[in-house]
């Protein structure tokens, strides 16, 4: 299976004050995301799921 890696648009600009940066992959028909700091999201269906996983990790810090 072939794993295909898109960067979604940051919501924010990047500052040194925000050390994540999250992705989403695709897994077969999953999709889920990703962050430079380890953490990765449940797989996920729905790409857009995977994105608010994202943005969800990005805001709690």
């Amino acid at each position: 299976m072939r794993e295909q890696e898109t960067s979604d648009p940051p919501t924010s600009p990047h500052s040194p004050h925000t050390p994540h940066s999250t992705s989403t992959v695709e897994r077969g028909s999953f999709a889920l995301a990703r962050c430079v700091c380890g953490w990765s999201g449940p797989a996920r269906r729905s790409r857009d799921r995977a994105r608010a996983d994202a943005a969800s990790h990005q805001a709690a810090d």
